[in-house]
Order: C-alpha cells, then structure tokens, then sequence
C-alpha cells in the first residue's frame, strides 16, 4: 500500500479510456475539467465534451435530455453540490425516468480539505441513495476506480460515483476485480468485520494489522457499491464474526454505515458502531490532519472494533457511533 496515486488523474485517464469504447459517452463539465482532469477527455474528443459554465442545474438537466436522446452522458461537478444545488433535478429529471446519466462527484468527503465546510461533501451519499433508481459507487483506490467506470457506463439507470481529490493508496492490482453490487472480503476474521469503502480501506487495513498484534482477527469488507448493498456478503460476515464497525469518510448518519445497519439490524442483531464524520462541520487544514482530527483516524478505528467485540460479549447490542 506504500505507491500513491491521484485519483483525479486516473479518473481522467479512465474517462478517456471510456470514450474509446463507447462512441456514445459524451461528457459534460461544470467548469470543473482541470479540476477532476476531464479536460484529458476534452483533449481526445472535443466533440464529444460540453462545457455548460458553472450550473450544475443545467449540467444535469442537459445530461437528462441527452439520456432520452440516445447518448450516455457523463456529468462532471463537485460532489457536494450534486447533493445540494442540482438535488431536484437529479431527482426528478434523472431518477424518476431512471436516465441512463452517470454523475462523477469529485473533491468528495474531506478531501478538498483546504477550501473548508462549504466545499466538504459528508452528505452526499445518504442523500443520493435516498433517491430511488440510483446507484451509488465509492471506489477505494485507482485501479477500483479504473475498473469500476466501464461497469458504470454499461449499468443501466443513474449511477453516482464519489471520488477523491487527493492521492491515495494503492491497493489492488490487475488481478482485483470489482462488480458493482458485489463486496470484497479483502481479510478474513472471526473476532469484528470492518466495513469500508473509499480512502477508508487503506485505513481499515492498517488497522485490522494493528488488531493482529493485539490478537483480534478482523474481517475486511471492501463495499465500493453502497447502493445496491452486498447485503448477502454482509449477512454472512456478521453472522460469523458478530460484530460490525462501519468506517467511511462521510458523516455517520446515512451514509454507508446507515445502509449497513438497515440491511443487517433485523436479521442478525449484532453490535454496530460507526466511524464516520460527526455530526457537525469539519475545518480546513491538511487532509490526513483533518482526517484525524474528525474522527477517522486509525487509532479510532482500532478502539471502535475493540468496543464492538466488548459489546458482543457483554450482549449491548446498540448501534451507534461508539464512544469519542
């Protein structure tokens, strides 16, 4: 896990790799190419790309009338503003038609971390996936990433892919092969599961080798597909390790830690806990600082596992966030 790559890079670099394969992609920017590096698809073909200017209203309306008229778009904005600003468009014009419109959030969670709160998005994936139609995809590195795009290309309906802004670890290699809807168990376990998505899992990971050494065997769960949930996988592991912890860079309400307990809480009641943004505005400064300081720290993941398996023998099955 030691290389680092930049999501957006990759993902423009895949977008591109799209647009190959599928003569009928077209993309559009809310000014945002250099950004997420769309302007790499720009450069292959130009006339496939559409600038509509900083409106993301009309970015994914445009998007929906090319949808009914035969093209899969590809529309591009920064995460948070397709939960807020463009929200009744996407749920009217996309999800109630089930538009074939595939939204690329970048700068998602924490990680456009110097620009602060108004440009944090820790809310997008509990109000996306409260829309029906939707699909929600959070990669977990680059090769996920790369991966996952022609799936979301070729799945039918709206599809919502989160992405980071930053560099992250990679994970996976060629061999990883990720489908949407279906998780990776990328450690087994029997003691606590960890269920993750995002630059979460490189976080997850380094956490399940801590616990090793304290001798608790961790379960990890990579669930790049929020909506539709694993819930099969997921059942199976909580049936074997009876104990869950949630991490993900998002707020602990609604997002992939609510999916989970919704899916999980009244077949196997087991001990929940949620890492997760808490429920108020996180600060600018330094990503990995910000990350630490708001809850999703390694160490906390670690304390939070510890505290799902004392619940677990105890029998305090109570789902929440744990303590601080």
């Amino acid at each position: 896990m030691s290389e680092l790559v930049s999501m957006r890079i990759a993902y423009g670099q895949a977008l591109v790799e799209v647009g190959r394969k599928y003569p009928d992609v077209v993309v559009l920017s809310a000014d945002v190419a250099n950004s997420d590096h769309s302007y790499l698809f720009q450069e292959s073909f130009p006339d496939r790309f559409i600038n509509v200017g900083i409106a993301e209203q009309c970015l994914v309306d445009a998007a929906a009338g090319l949808a009914y008229a035969g093209k899969i778009p590809i529309a591009n904005t920064f995460a948070f503003l397709f939960a807020t600003r463009a929200l009744e468009m996407i749920r009217t014009h996309l999800c109630y038609g089930s538009a074939n419109v595939k939204l690329m959030g970048a700068y998602a969670g924490l990680s456009d971390s110097f620009d602060g709160p108004t440009h944090h998005s820790i809310n997008d994936v509990a109000v996306l996936r409260s829309l029906p139609n939707m699909t929600v995809l959070v990669p977990s590195d680059a090769v996920c990433l790369t991966k996952l795009m022609p799936q979301a290309v070729e799945w039918p309906g709206p599809v919502y892919m989160r992405l980071n802004r930053n560099e992250v670890p990679v994970l996976f290699d060629e061999r990883y092969e990720p489908r949407i809807g279906k998780a990776v168990r990328l450690r087994t376990g029997k003691d606590v599961t960890l269920v993750s998505n995002g630059l979460m899992v490189s976080r997850c990971l380094e956490a399940a080798d801590r616990l090793r050494q304290a001798g608790i065997q961790a379960e990890v769960l990579e669930m790049h597909t929020v909506k539709p949930l694993d819930s099969e996988t997921l059942l199976e592991s909580a049936k074997e390790t009876h104990a869950l912890v949630t991490v993900e860079e998002h707020s602990e309400i609604g997002g992939l830690g609510g999916a989970v307990a919704e899916a999980v809480s009244g077949i196997c009641p087991v001990p929940i806990l949620r890492v997760g943004v808490p429920d108020c505005f996180a600060e600018s400064g330094p990503y990995s600082e910000v990350l630490d300081r708001f809850g999703l720290s390694i160490e906390r993941i670690v304390g939070m596992a510890q505290q799902a398996i004392q619940r677990k023998s105890s029998g305090r099955f109570l789902h929440d966030r744990g303590a601080p």
